[in-house]
């Protein structure tokens, strides 16, 4: 008993050990119940119920039915007891309360620390020392009690301590990074916000140096002005130098000064018969195997040149068309041709950027100009016959001394290129148009602009004097028409014939009927006088030239397919 006793002493002190306070001392005991309050116990006696005090609850019979056939009292008496017990459920509706958590005992809060550490040696020799003092009868043991509240409290707080612990670690990883992120938007911030002020400081220097260049700019354009004036006069006294030059080492033309009127009788025949505006096709001429560019009236007999892009120009008897000479020389399309006042000789313009003169008795080029940098669109006269002017592709126009052979002067400032140029007639005035949507008047003498007209909205394709010179006609890529007064140098009417373009107009000898070649091939007969308009229709294509004979009576077309019409 002795051995047992100290056995079973052992025991209650691993376990005191274990949980860290004392179970047998009454000392201890007495300590604990102070600390925590004192516990009582009441002895409690049950009775058995009487058979005769019990209340036997009535159940109506049509509660439950009995099926036929299965008449077992067993049966019967377990389904009326399950019936009533689901009624009484359901008319009570009993809320159960929260049991609360027993508290657990030491043997089993021993067990379960050693199979949660992992310790199943220490639990088998554990397990089988317990049950074998059990079944020796050691009471002792079981009165150990259950683990105190207090301890399994602080387990609960040890886990929630950890659980608190991870979190708090979680939390402070997502701090650390939220502060690494703080910095480096802080940085982003520091570094754009430095940006930002350099950015500024630049565009605040940037507009300082651009107010000081627009200062500085402003302060040269009255030099700039001078300097250019000075420019044109040096380069004035260039040319007359130039010109007095090549008049000491050769002899050189002269411009005339005193020129009389326009003596052509033709001039009159207005207030003679009236105009005639009902032409019918007459007769085709299929002179070129390219499009025909300009057709041009000898001065004194019933000859026409006609010119095509086929590189040649083809003088032509009329009215049977016979062609009497053929001129070969330019190596690209003829654009243009004019004829000599005294009707010897003849001036072709190309688009291989040159200009030949032509002697007709003979059919050979007599002198080839050279001096334009793109092609020559158009070619003109001058009344004496010494002169010969030329407009180019390359903005340009010239003037070219025949007796000399070389070129008089250049006349600049057109800004595009240079489409048509023609002589007021009897003068030393030049007209040319321009794809600037301009004319300009010039002085041949000086080749300085006089006036510039304005009023075109597309590019100037061809511009003529009125026999008598007193008017301007023009027209332009989309059709339109204008008339200027020469003398004035005003605008008199714009009239619209498009929206085909309009490559050229010429005047009848007597200057009250204006007719235009147009690229949907209709021939327009503008009346002077009364304003309207006349539509001759025979062209299968597109018209590039038209031209009056001398007496009116009969009209001469040239067309994209190589052929030369008449209208009488």
């Amino acid at each position: 008993m002795a051995a047992q006793q100290g056995m079973a002493d052992s025991a209650l002190r691993v376990l005191e050990e274990a949980l860290g306070m004392g179970l047998t001392t009454s000392g201890d005991t007495a300590d604990a119940v102070a600390a925590e309050g004192a516990f009582y116990l009441e002895q409690v006696t049950i009775t058995e119920a009487s058979e005769d005090d019990y209340e036997y609850e009535e159940i109506p019979d049509d509660n439950f039915s009995i099926p036929e056939g299965e008449e077992d009292l067993a049966k019967a008496i377990q389904m009326v007891q399950e019936q009533a017990t689901d009624t009484q459920i359901l008319e009570q509706k009993t809320v159960l309360s929260s049991k609360p958590a027993a508290p657990e005992a030491i043997e089993d809060f021993l067990c379960n620390f050693l199979i949660k550490m992992g310790m199943t040696r220490t639990l088998d020799c554990f397990q089988s020392e317990w049950y074998e003092l059990m079944q020796k009868g050691i009471t002792e043991l079981r009165d150990a009690g259950n683990v105190p509240d207090v301890y399994t409290q602080n387990m609960l707080l040890e886990n929630e301590n950890k659980i608190l612990k991870k979190d708090l670690k979680h939390y402070k990883q997502a701090a650390d990074k939220a502060r690494e992120d703080l910095l480096k938007t802080q940085k982003e911030r520091d570094f754009h916000r430095m940006h930002h002020k350099r950015v500024v400081q630049e565009k605040n220097k940037l507009i300082n140096d651009l107010k000081g260049l627009k200062l500085h700019y402003a302060s040269y354009e009255p030099t700039i002005r001078v300097l250019h004036e000075k420019h044109h006069a040096l380069l004035k006294q260039k040319m007359l130098t130039s010109l007095e030059r090549d008049r000491a080492i050769r002899q050189d033309s002269e411009f005339p000064t005193n020129m009389q009127p326009n003596p052509n009788p033709c001039l009159c025949k207005e207030n003679i018969c009236p105009a005639k505006f009902d032409y019918k096709l007459n007769n085709i001429f299929r002179l070129h195997e390219l499009p025909v560019s300009c057709i041009v009236m000898h001065p004194h007999k019933e000859f026409l040149v006609s010119c095509g892009e086929d590189r040649v120009w083809k003088l032509v008897a009329l009215p049977k068309g016979n062609v009497l000479l053929t001129g070969l020389g330019h190596t690209d399309w003829l654009s243009n041709c004019c004829f000599h006042p005294s009707g010897n000789k003849l001036a072709t313009a190309s688009g291989d950027t040159t200009v030949k003169l032509w002697d007709l008795f003979k059919g050979n080029c007599i002198l080839t100009c050279e001096g334009h940098t793109h092609a020559v669109w158009s070619c003109t006269w001058h009344s004496c016959g010494e002169f010969v002017a030329s407009s180019s592709l390359d903005t340009t126009s010239k003037i070219w001394d025949v007796n000399s052979e070389r070129c008089r002067c250049t006349l600049y400032g057109h800004t595009d290129s240079v489409n048509s140029i023609e002589f007021f007639p009897f003068s030393n005035t030049l007209l040319t148009a321009s794809a600037d949507k301009s004319l300009s008047v010039w002085d041949a003498r000086t080749g300085k602009c006089e006036q510039s007209l304005y009023g075109h909205m597309h590019s100037v394709n061809d511009a003529t004097f009125t026999p008598r010179g007193y008017m301007i006609a023009s027209c332009d890529a989309c059709g339109v028409i204008k008339l200027w007064d020469f003398r004035k140098l005003l605008p008199i009417v714009s009239i619209d014939v498009g929206p085909s373009p309009s490559n050229e107009v010429n005047f009848d000898s007597s200057g009250r009927i204006l007719a235009q070649a147009s690229g949907n091939g209709v021939i327009h007969l503008l009346d002077l006088k009364s304003g309207q308009i006349h539509r001759l229709m025979g062209h299968d294509s597109e018209a590039h030239t038209v031209v009056f004979s001398h007496d009116g009576e009969t009209l001469f077309s040239g067309g994209s397919d190589g052929t030369v019409r008449t209208w009488s």
